[in-house]
């Protein structure tokens, strides 16, 4: 076997391991870039003409999907361990609010802790939220009240 041919044949399989992991560990980095360039790699030291690298083109990209396919079904069925999913419950008793918890919150009286311009910061009850202000610009330190809540978006205006 040639050189070239058989460092071609490990550049595709090192491709297909830095690509199986990029699908486990999502995020583009690393593992993925260094999977494509040697795949692509790979195809240029394997094909000896243009019909031939398309030929190896559609074979990896074949296999590209069957390794996908494969990673989603080990997923799906639990048998990998996703690092985009959580594994413990957010439970309200520990301190965890939903966005819809935060009504509790309407008419409590704080301070801004960072400009609001029209969003930033604010403290209630010791307890720091990203606020909105009703479109005024509010320095630092300012009194503030929460007069709306739609969802996790908090709505304060200026104690006079």
């Amino acid at each position: 076997m040639e050189t070239l041919t058989l460092v071609g044949i490990l550049l595709l399989i090192a491709g297909f391991i830095f690509v199986g992991i990029e699908l486990v560990v999502p995020g583009f980095s690393v593992p993925g870039v260094s999977g494509i360039i040697c795949l692509v790699i790979g195809v240029f030291l394997l094909a000896d003409s243009a019909m031939e690298g398309a030929v190896i083109t559609i074979a990896v990209l074949a296999l590209l999907g069957i390794l996908m396919a494969i990673v989603l079904w080990l997923l799906s069925h639990g048998k990998l361990k996703s690092p985009l999913i959580l594994d413990e419950e957010q439970k309200k008793t520990e301190g965890y609010l939903s966005s819809s918890d935060l009504n509790y919150l309407l008419g409590r009286k704080g301070v801004t802790v960072t400009d609001l311009h029209p969003t930033g910061v604010g403290q209630f009850d010791g307890v720091n939220f990203d606020v909105r202000s009703e479109g005024s610009y509010l320095s630092k330190g300012v009194k503030i009240e929460i007069i709306k809540v739609e969802g996790s978006k908090l709505f304060v205006r200026q104690m006079t």
